[in-house]
């Protein structure tokens, strides 16, 4: 099973009371290598009071989390279970398990935060065989040739024409193939 990212129902107001204690219970019930990462969607706003320039972050959407696992029985019982949760969006309830979100909408709420779904150095790495899911060469696939970590850039050797071309894309451009 693949790890996928869900979104998940919490007391609005309590995101970051409820990512602590989900981090902590999936440590102590050893469950991290189910549970990965937990993510309050948060923007950083500046506005202006007074005259001066004042930043604010700002909850993307309150009431809400993001969670990267893998859904197993064990994972999904320890998550909906964690004080605060009020339940899975994408899930008809009933025991019914939810669906995990896109690629493309995990990459356009994390990218608006400066984050990836991908981590360089761990899942992505050069040689890495990837897809093109965004902009003019969707659908096309290549390999990693370089990786700029502190942009988030990558060199991507694509087949144009009969021809190796080395094209500028960034992490939400992409998606890892096997």
């Amino acid at each position: 099973m693949d790890k996928e990212w869900y979104v998940v129902n919490t007391y609005s107001g309590h995101e970051n009371k409820v990512k602590e204690k989900l981090e902590m219970r999936a440590s102590t019930m050893g469950m991290e290598d189910y549970i990965f990462r937990v993510v309050v969607p948060e923007q950083t706003e500046v506005e202006m009071k007074d005259g001066q320039k004042k930043e604010k972050v700002k909850k993307m959407f309150p009431g809400y989390i993001l969670v990267e696992m893998i859904m197993t029985d064990e994972a999904w019982f320890i998550v909906r279970n964690t004080p605060g949760v009020t339940g899975f969006i994408g899930s008809s309830g009933k025991g019914a398990k939810p669906f995990p979100l896109t690629p493309q909408e995990v990459d356009k709420i994390l990218g608006s935060m400066g984050m990836s779904r991908l981590e360089i150095g761990s899942e992505l790495n050069v040689d890495d065989s990837v897809k093109v899911i965004s902009g003019p060469f969707s659908g096309m696939f290549g390999k990693v040739k370089s990786i700029d970590t502190q942009t988030g850039k990558l060199e991507v050797a694509l087949d144009l024409f009969g021809q190796e071309t080395i094209v500028e894309l960034t992490v939400g451009e992409i998606e890892k193939t096997a």
